[in-house]
């Protein structure tokens, strides 16, 4: 169950991140956000990256090993990246709307997950 806990908390922690990083290159499409200066805009990224915290803490401290979760410090930061990289391929492809998903992102995607096979398995 940690480790569920820990994925969910880890997703909607990236989700925030995504905004917080990518989000302010979509403000041209809001009116009230399209005049903000880079002052602002580091405001309103600063504010979204703190909901990025407020999920992604919990997270790695639910599923760290010696927290009493299921994952080591490794295996935590490979979880992170293929979320970090699925949720952002989601929101570029579908909320953004700024690319397309093409087979070189997909081969990608696929060595990440043969790069968690690696992590995670007992040598």
């Amino acid at each position: 169950m940690k480790a569920l806990y820990t994925i969910l908390l880890l997703t909607v922690s990236n989700l925030f991140m995504t905004f917080a990083w990518y989000g302010h290159l979509q403000f041209k499409k809001i009116t009230w956000l399209h005049g903000l200066g880079l002052v602002g805009v580091i405001l309103v990224s600063w504010g979204l990256a703190f909901f990025e915290y407020v999920f992604q803490v919990p997270a790695n401290r639910i599923g760290f090993a010696e927290n009493g979760g299921p994952f080591n410090l490794f295996q935590l930061k490979v979880i992170q990246e293929v979320i970090s990289l699925s949720v952002f391929a989601l929101c570029a492809v579908y909320i953004f709307k700024t690319d397309k998903l093409a087979w070189n992102h997909v081969l990608g995607f696929g060595l990440l997950v043969a790069a968690v096979y690696v992590i995670f398995r007992k040598w």
